[in-house]
Formats: C-alpha cells, structure tokens, sequence
C-alpha cells in the first residue's frame, strides 16, 4: 500500500475520482467493488466480503448496505449504510452485468473460478492497474475510505454520525484517521476576522 510521509494513504482528489471511475475502472464490479469502498467509506476487506444480499436484494439493490460484524476490522457492530445514489447506479450496472447467481456462492464479488469472495490482494492489483494506466499515484485502496471520511468532515458532519459510517470504536481513533486538507486551512485561517 503506498502511503504518504506521515504514514497514512492518500486521500484522492475530485478528478482523481472522476478519472477513476470514468476511465480507469472499465468493468462493472470493480466500479461497484471501489465504488462502496467510497461511497459507504468501506475497507477494502469489508467490500470484497459482502454478501450478496448485503447489497442487493430480491427487487433490486437495498436502500442500506449491510457490513456484517464477523467482516468489520475487530468484529466491531454491524452497521448499515445507507446507499448512495451513485452507489446505486455502479450496483446496479454490476447487477444486470452479471449472468445468474451461483446459488452456490453468496459473495457480492466471488473470487476466482466463482469460488468464495475476491480477494482483497487481487482488489489492490487491479486499483494499481487502473491508477498505473491513469498515471495517478500514491493511492491505495484505503484511500477511498479515507477520502470519504474526510470529505464527510470536511463537510461539516458531526463526528459522532462519521463514526457511526466508519465503525470506528472511538471519537479519538477517527480523529486521527482524517485528513486536513488544503482547503480546510486556508477556511480556519480566513476565520481569523481580528
């Protein structure tokens, strides 16, 4: 995982996004695949372990995306999230992409040979892949995480609703996993009316 000087991924950018998702993902799954890793602040291990029906429900795509405790990073809580337009439209496009479910296979993204889910090395190849082709760099799968949860504070979001998406156990572990971005200094000095 590539990280930045102070240890943490990258957090990606507008364009970074658009460019991802427009041009460097071309396969469905892996638009839905990276697309809940931002768009429901996922760990890459959380997304490529989702259920099926985590997801995707008999009438179509849920209204929340269920990320069961036995997938979270310590077996936290369950949590649900609710799903994002865009989300909505990359599950959906992924849905009618595929030919019929292997009743034998309940992962949302089977792994190979439609045995057991993909496996989160095989998610980070295939980011660097499509970042290498785009010529982004420093970016790892976790920085779809860290992006969503930055840009949700960044926002103005109370932390405790950030954390109630993240999972994180506590106030202070989320803390320290935000970015301060550019934008967010040049807003706290501009507040300074003296």
């Amino acid at each position: 995982m590539k990280v930045n000087r102070f240890g943490r991924a990258e957090i990606l950018t507008s364009d970074q996004i658009t460019l991802l998702f427009t041009q460097g993902f071309t396969n469905p799954r892996d638009k839905a695949l990276f697309g809940i890793c931002l768009y429901a602040a996922a760990r890459i291990n959380e997304a490529c372990t989702l259920f099926y029906a985590d997801a995707i429900g008999i009438k179509g795509v849920r209204e929340k995306l269920v990320i069961r405790c036995f997938n979270t990073k310590g077996k936290q809580e369950t949590r649900e999230i609710d799903i994002h337009p865009r989300l909505r439209e990359y599950l959906e496009e992924y849905q009618h992409s595929q030919p019929v479910l292997n009743k034998y296979n309940p992962y949302l993204f089977p792994g190979r040979h439609g045995r057991g889910h993909i496996h989160k090395a095989s998610a980070d190849r295939l980011l660097r892949e499509a970042c290498y082709g785009l010529e982004i760099e420093g970016v790892s799968t976790h920085s779809f995480r860290r992006t969503a949860l930055t840009a949700m504070s960044d926002a103005g979001v109370p932390l405790r609703h950030i954390q109630a998406i993240s999972g994180h156990r506590t106030l202070a572990a989320l803390e320290r996993y935000l970015g301060v971005t550019d934008k967010q200094k040049q807003r706290a000095i501009s507040t300074l009316n003296f």
